[in-house]
């Protein structure tokens, strides 16, 4: 029997993570390189494996990934909007409890422009009176 992958996008900030998760016992492997290596921050890897927590699946599935763009918390958040996408193809009744969460939603949040005649987004050139 073959054993089921699934391919998925997520995109955070600049970040696009690509995704292919199987249904078998595996490990994390992001880049060609395992996820400890990819991302050595305890948080990132948290942010990137809470999908597959909150759907009780641990362990039981093998993702290779690749991502590129962005700094590594946009990535961290592009790879887990790509695995709860691939998850939810895999196992339907996951769904619930990833959208729940809001681990469908693609957060659309982005760096604001720099605006003329100003120091930054919002911030203003120093005013002075006299």
């Amino acid at each position: 029997m073959a054993v089921a992958t699934q391919y998925a996008t997520g995109r955070r900030k600049c970040a696009i993570a690509r995704a292919w998760v199987t249904g078998r016992a595996g490990d994390i492997t992001i880049n060609e390189q395992p996820i400890e290596k990819a991302f050595p921050r305890l948080t990132l890897r948290q942010i990137i494996q809470f999908p597959l927590e909150i759907g009780g699946v641990m362990g039981q599935y093998s993702i290779k990934a690749t991502v590129q763009g962005g700094g590594q918390v946009g990535q961290a958040g592009a790879l887990r909007h790509a695995i709860a996408r691939a998850l939810v193809e895999l196992n339907q009744p996951l769904r619930t409890p990833l959208k729940k969460e809001g681990l469908l939603t693609r957060d659309s949040r982005v760096k604001e422009r720099k605006k003329y005649g100003q120091k930054g987004a919002r911030k203003r050139f120093q005013y002075s009176k006299r």
